[in-house]
């Protein structure tokens, strides 16, 4: 019981943590259409990989130079390839709240999306089909705006105490989404960082600077050959 109450508390602290008042998320929407706006004017001729998630990619708790899209910036400086990478991260976005900004985002030219919704999801319980489908329907819109567009999906899992069954199919909902329309998979984001108190900070779900330094490498494999690639066809 006493675990079980632990599960319980978590889930509660997680759930306020990765949600925001409208107020200030409307806040922290319009920051972040100003940043992204001036990466663009900044960047010109660049090739642009836009990260599109939740509190993950927006590096909750973090500076910004430490989030995983930055780190994968200064990789990509290191290897001198023309790439601007742009944190399209808003804390507390569901699948449903990225849909309706996702038109907004691609008001630019995209060469590679990486797509990371579907943990606040879960976490509220939100029906598996409806995660599933407004999934599909901004990989459908990012094909719709630029078919050459490489998608990468960034499979998530939840926390077994929310129920098997539930945990069971909502994980299988990335790789099934990734075989089905043909977009690169990366199987858990949180490879080797999830359920580590030394790479999370105090609630358990958001990865320290270290954590990410991690998530970082596991976003690289997945995303190294596809820009590797891109760089050989110019």
């Amino acid at each position: 019981m006493k675990n079980l109450g632990i599960c319980y508390a978590l889930l509660i602290i997680i759930f306020f943590s990765c949600g925001e008042a409208n107020n200030k998320q409307k806040e922290k929407k319009e920051e972040q259409q100003e940043v992204v706006a001036e990466e663009n004017e900044n960047s010109e001729g660049s090739k642009t990989i836009l990260f599109f998630g939740n509190s993950l990619t927006a590096g909750l708790g973090l500076e910004s130079e430490e989030t995983f899209p930055a780190l994968i910036q200064e990789k990509l400086d290191s290897l001198n390839m023309d790439y601007r990478v742009i944190n399209a991260g808003l804390s507390g976005e569901t699948t449903a709240a990225g849909k309706n900004r996702i038109n907004w985002v691609l008001n630019q030219d995209v060469d590679v999306f990486v797509l990371e919704l579907g943990a606040n999801d879960g976490l509220r319980g939100i029906p598996l089909e409806e995660t599933r489908q407004n999934l599909q329907d901004i990989i459908d819109i990012v094909t719709e705006k630029n078919p050459d567009t490489e998608i990468i999906l960034a499979g998530m899992q939840l926390p077994p105490n929310i129920g098997q069954d539930y945990t069971t199919e909502f994980r299988k909902i990335f790789p099934e989404l990734a075989e089905n329309n043909n977009v690169h998979l990366i199987p858990f984001l949180l490879e080797d960082v999830a359920g580590r108190p030394e790479l999370n900070q105090q609630d358990g779900i958001h990865p320290t600077a270290e954590g990410q330094e991690i998530v970082a490498k596991n976003v690289w494999e997945v995303l190294e050959p596809i820009v590797d690639a891109e760089n050989q066809e110019e």
